[in-house]
């Protein structure tokens, strides 16, 4: 099995497109054409974890962290980054990143964290923006089907919990082709007046070209008239951070405790307890201080995340409590979830091995420690 047909694989999970603009994901070091001998699944790509690929005999180092995230002018080794890279480089272990793809993912980090604390009736906390478009276009009824099925194979029409969705209304349309022209209906240089079906459909916006060239393959017009625009509308599918119920209500102080077992933190940092009880919970995996507001707006009682800084817990305004339970331990299932995906997924990509060949990291490359 080549390397890039995982990362197909991965992309599935994970899709590029729904990583953050700042971020730097998918194939950061590597040949995608090389044959895969394993893949070493883990949190964070160092040097250790190199070894560990190297001593296992993995060339695919799948990471949810990017051990590239900004512009590397020299590779010297003087830091942990490049002595990773590397490494990396000289061993023919390629590595790609997921992070910011998969926090965005309905079922990614953030569903994850959501399960570790069997909270129920999720829904994305801080849904993506600028995300959806609509397609609008005209042909005549007897092509209507046809492209309308086309638009859907090619990714159309989905919302939220929906698929094939569209909007369809009839008019006139007219035209009168040159000398260059061979319309499907009428001659050169008639003015053509004929029934049209107007047909509307969404779709997100890393899918265009797919949807333009479903509509040019399956539209009977010599030239096709269509227009792109895009919405405004929330994307309520994908998005940062979850908020989910408790099965029952607990105390603050036993939630708290109740989510230092689960997600094993060494501490947590927290606001002010208010006396109230813990039914509705927003998470959000990693860095999530920017959303304390739509925590608050989304009514919850308490906010778990990460790197609050001191000024943030002053946000809370006493009206919700919010916990920092650390970036490493908010995210911890994350690598667990690749490993049971990719296994679902391949069942030996490496028949001659006969040992299991998707692995995951027993490197712990949380760099924070506790007394």
């Amino acid at each position: 099995m080549k390397i890039k047909e995982i990362l197909t694989i991965l992309e599935e999970m994970a899709p590029l497109a729904y990583a953050e603009d700042f971020d730097n994901v998918g194939l950061l070091i590597g040949n995608q054409d090389d044959d895969a001998t394993g893949i070493l699944v883990c949190h964070d790509a160092l040097e250790n974890v190199i070894d560990e690929a190297i001593a296992k005999k993995c060339n695919l180092v799948v990471c949810f962290h990017p051990i590239l995230f900004s512009g590397l002018k020299k590779i010297t080794g003087k830091n942990y980054v490049e002595r990773s890279v590397l490494k990396a480089i000289k061993n023919d272990i390629a590595i790609y990143a997921v992070h910011t793809a998969l926090d965005n993912h309905k079922n990614g980090v953030n569903k994850i964290f959501c399960d570790a604390l069997g909270l129920k009736n999720t829904k994305i906390l801080v849904p993506k923006q600028n995300f959806i478009q609509k397609l609008i276009t005209y042909t005549i009824p007897e092509n209507v089907e046809q492209v309308r099925n086309a638009l859907f194979d090619a990714g159309a029409g989905k919302i939220g919990n929906y698929d094939d969705c569209s909007f369809t209304s009839q008019g006139i349309g007219t035209y009168i082709g040159n000398e260059d022209s061979n319309p499907e209906i009428g001659e050169r240089f008639e003015f053509v007046e004929t029934a049209e079906i107007k047909i509307e459909v969404t779709f997100e916006k890393h899918l265009q070209s797919k949807i333009l060239k479903a509509l040019f393959s399956n539209h009977v017009y010599e030239e096709v008239a269509y227009e792109i625009y895009e919405l405004q509308n929330i994307h309520q599918n994908i998005g940062l951070g979850m908020v989910g119920e408790l099965e029952r209500p607990m105390s603050e102080i036993d939630f708290l405790l109740f989510v230092k077992d689960k997600m094993q933190c060494g501490s947590i940092r927290h606001t002010e307890l208010l006396g109230k009880e813990v039914s509705t919970v927003a998470v959000l995996g990693g860095s999530g201080s920017f959303a304390i507001k739509n925590a608050i707006q989304a009514g919850v009682d308490v906010f778990l995340t990460s790197d609050m800084k001191y000024h943030n817990f002053y946000e809370s305004e006493n009206q919700i409590v919010l916990a920092d339970i650390g970036h490493f331990e908010s995210e911890r299932y994350t690598k667990n979830y690749i490993v049971e995906f990719l296994k679902e997924k391949i069942s030996n990509f490496a028949p001659n091995l006969s040992e299991d060949r998707i692995v995951l990291s027993e490197e712990n490359t949380n760099p924070v420690k506790y007394l």
